[in-house]
């Protein structure tokens, strides 16, 4: 049974050119708003974001990856090492995954809003550390490119290439 869920879901796809139109102010507070609904470890909340709207920072961003593709806001989601929840055998924590999590809800509002997006993990964290003025000791892990798509933009070819689902999920009974 397809859900409004899964019809959004389906929709969404990496959009890698942008046009020049802004993402309108109540359309990025409902955005950002649906991020700090996201769960996370503990609720610890360690994730920061950071959404960049100004042209000059925006091009500073670029400095740091070329991924930005024309887009009129960049959302940098980080986390706080000193705010994770450390899992018991003390090997890992929560951080990436708490903020990937606010991420994920980020990006999926932004559709609800017809706000298209791409999610960012190829940069260097340095030159976008500054341009966004990111404390050093917080862990940059994605951007997330906000916008409305150019003339002729559209989903990569391979946007509907999905392996089947028996080779992604093994059910235990």
């Amino acid at each position: 049974m397809e859900t409004e869920f899964t019809k959004l879901a389906k929709s969404r796809y990496s959009l890698k050119k942008f046009s020049d139109q802004p993402v309108e102010e109540e359309k990025l507070m409902a955005i950002l708003e649906a991020g700090n609904l996201a769960p996370t470890a503990k609720d610890s909340q360690p994730h920061r974001v950071y959404a960049v709207t100004s042209p000059t920072v925006l091009e500073k961003l670029a400095e740091g990856t070329p991924c930005i593709y024309g887009a009129t806001a960049v959302l940098v989601v980080t986390y706080d090492p000193d705010e994770v929840f450390v899992y018991p055998d003390g090997d890992q924590d929560s951080g990436a995954e708490d903020a990937a999590i606010v991420a994920t809800h980020m990006m999926l509002e932004a559709k609800a809003q017809g706000v298209d997006s791409c999610w960012v993990n190829f940069f260097h964290s340095a030159p976008v550390k500054a341009a966004a003025g990111i404390p050093d000791k917080e862990k940059v892990i994605m951007l997330l490119d906000l916008g409305y798509p150019a003339e002729g933009a559209g989903p990569l070819a391979n946007h509907t290439k999905r392996k089947p689902l028996e080779d992604t999920v093994k059910i235990i009974k």
